[in-house]
């Protein structure tokens, strides 16, 4: 049978409209109304944030962690409701929760070899728990600040901090130390011992000068298994400049008040056995009447020592040299030098000086035959010079 062309192309549109109602028949059939909404739901469910517990700073089961560390915990959803830590021995740590109630921190400092246990509750309920532990330390050195805190000092007056146990880390101990001054002078450190770091100006301090000092050590490592067991705070006044000069020339003191002349008084020097050193002293400690004993220092009795009662001593060293009355030598002052290298003065003027000196004032004691007073005596740190002071030591630790 002949079939027109144009009855051709009619068949031929017929048959692709049929495959394509098959076609779309058979995708229909693949799934359901059903199965495309279960889909959706289990998207939008796989999309909801997780709820997490509460999270703490450390890691559970952490050790060797530094008692220097506030400890924090912190919600991750809508706030924490109750957050605890305890000790091994059940005693709670202070802690302080945030405005918002987002976050929690310890707010007292934690101690060497201790086990914590963090409890912690979120308001939706979830909650956690975290143990660790703290630095195992072998020894804890304790160091004390001078000068005293609201103190008034003289010029000479340099910042010190001394433990109790010999420092290896000396560049740790230096970086925990912050100085702030106004007006703002620059300083350095330098270590006069194992155990003792000091900071001075360049020059002396002008009159005024307010010093803050943070020696923030609690929890610094200064040696092997060794940390600083605490820390401390100063703020001090430098008062107006006094200085006393002491001429061995003249056997004369003169004290100078702002550079102006207030007393003059006749001294005893060292005697040529025992040459009072030369040089810049600062004032030390006071003591109204004091045993003064040479085996303290190393001089026994049997080889020309002493133990004798004094009255009015004011320490210009740590060896020993003092202004002190001296009653006995009253004959020699002003001419004979007869002293272990005290600067023996009248009862009335050692009562006189150590009441108008101050901690920080100036001694400098000219032109005696003794060595220049040492920088690691204890009180001459003005007896090195600035660019070996500004150097440092902090690299000859033991």
């Amino acid at each position: 049978m002949k079939v027109s062309r144009r009855s051709a192309k009619k068949t031929i549109v017929a048959f692709l409209c049929s495959s394509a109602l098959l076609l779309g028949a058979c995708t229909v059939e693949q799934g359901s109304a059903t199965d495309v909404g279960d889909k959706s739901s289990a998207a939008k469910a796989s999309e909801a944030p997780k709820v997490n517990a509460p999270k703490a700073s450390v890691k559970d089961g952490a050790t060797g962690v530094s008692p220097r560390d506030t400890v924090e915990v912190k919600s991750q959803d809508k706030g924490l409701k109750k957050v605890s830590m305890t000790n091994e021995d059940g005693n709670e740590v202070k802690g302080k929760l945030s405005d918002d109630k987002m976050s929690w921190s310890t707010a007292e400092e934690l101690g060497f070899n201790r086990n914590y246990t963090i409890t912690a509750e979120d308001k939706n309920g979830k909650k956690s728990t975290t143990k660790f532990s703290t630095i195992e330390a072998n020894n804890l050195a304790e160091n004390s600040l001078s000068p005293l805190d609201g103190s008034t000092v003289g010029v000479a007056q340099t910042i010190g901090v001394r433990f109790d146990s010999i420092v290896r880390d000396r560049k740790a101990v230096e970086k925990a130390i912050k100085i702030e001054t106004e007006p703002k002078v620059e300083g350095a450190f330098y270590w006069i011992s194992n155990q003792e770091v000091r900071w001075r100006p360049e020059k002396f301090w002008e009159p005024g000068t307010k010093v803050k000092v943070d020696a923030d050590l609690y929890g610094v490592k200064i040696g092997d298994s060794s940390y600083a067991s605490n820390g401390n705070k100063a703020s001090f006044t430098i008062g107006n400049k006094v200085e006393a000069v002491v001429d061995d020339n003249t056997k004369m003191m003169t004290v100078y008040e702002d550079g102006k002349e207030v007393k003059s008084m006749p001294v005893s020097l060292g005697s040529p056995a025992w040459p009072t050193p030369k040089g810049i002293y600062m004032i030390g400690d006071s003591y109204p009447s004091i045993v003064m004993d040479s085996t303290s220092y190393g001089l026994s009795l049997e080889n020309g020592g002493y133990r004798t009662p004094v009255q009015y001593a004011t320490q210009m060293s740590y060896s020993g040299i003092f202004v002190h009355a001296a009653p006995w030598s009253v004959w020699a002052q002003g001419n004979t030098n007869t002293s272990h290298g005290c600067v023996n003065v009248s009862e009335e003027n050692a009562a006189w000086f150590q009441n108008f000196v101050k901690r920080g004032d100036i001694v400098n004691v000219k032109n005696t035959a003794g060595e220049q007073l040492s920088v690691y005596d204890g009180l001459g740190d003005w007896n090195l010079d600035w660019a070996t002071w500004k150097k440092g030591n902090a690299n000859e630790a033991p």
